[in-house]
């Protein structure tokens, strides 16, 4: 699968990468590997969140749109879910060029396991040597309420909201079709999609995780 991009350490070939939808348990996986394995990871969701966000004005700026974040009303309330999720999908690519570069520069002894929602299969093809380097997680819609029961941080929008209850209504429909949208582009790709259904702990998952990646993973025996 791999073409011409560049790479300037080799980085970006030698990764692996855990993409899928919110609330899969993805991070979680990430840094029980990282114990367990000694690899090196790299958090998309948190560098998107932080590190990029520089860009991220320079490229609304760039568009002639303000620089200032949108009234969160407008994002969470008053956008349908499949706006918001045309939206998401529309933006990952542009994204997922800041992940390469912050990949190229990480340089590790171990193996470097990339994890987040904005790795999106079809994004990530071009790059690997093989779909064995990469995984989809995907929650089911019943373990994605758990986890918003569960998880503070994945019912908080950190915004003062008009309709607090129709913006999570707005995200959780949102995140499932992104999250289906992943599904059907990795399986197009042949890259293996795990369904988390709760039904196993994430030292589990990521049992399951490690075995996929067991050819490029140190061996514990």
């Amino acid at each position: 699968m791999t073409s011409e991009v560049w790479d300037p350490f080799g980085t970006l070939h030698r990764a692996l990468w855990i993409g899928g939808g919110q609330w899969a348990g993805k991070s979680t996986v990430a840094r029980l590997l990282a114990v367990q394995y000694r690899v090196t990871v790299y958090h998309y969701d948190y560098h998107d969140a932080r590190g990029h966000n520089d860009r991220r004005i320079a490229r609304r700026v760039g568009l002639g749109e303000p620089a200032t974040e949108p009234d969160p009303d407008s994002v969470w309330v008053h956008t349908p879910p499949e706006e918001m999720a045309a939206e998401t999908l529309a933006g990952f690519p542009h994204r997922f060029e800041w992940a390469l570069d912050d990949l190229r520069a990480l340089v590790s002894g171990h193996p470097i396991i990339a994890e987040g929602w904005g790795l999106r299969p079809e994004l990530v093809a071009p790059v690997i040597d093989s779909p064995r380097r990469m995984v989809v997680m995907v929650p089911t819609p019943e373990f994605r309420l758990h986890q918003v029961r569960e998880l503070p941080r994945a019912s908080s929008f950190g915004h003062h909201l008009s309709d607090p209850s129709r913006a999570q209504a707005n995200r959780l429909a949102r995140d499932r079709l992104v999250a289906e949208d992943a599904s059907r582009a990795a399986r197009r790709l042949g890259i293996r999609v795990i369904e988390v259904d709760g039904s196993r702990d994430a030292a589990a998952m990521a049992e399951i995780v490690a075995d996929h990646f067991s050819p490029y993973l140190p061996d514990l025996r």
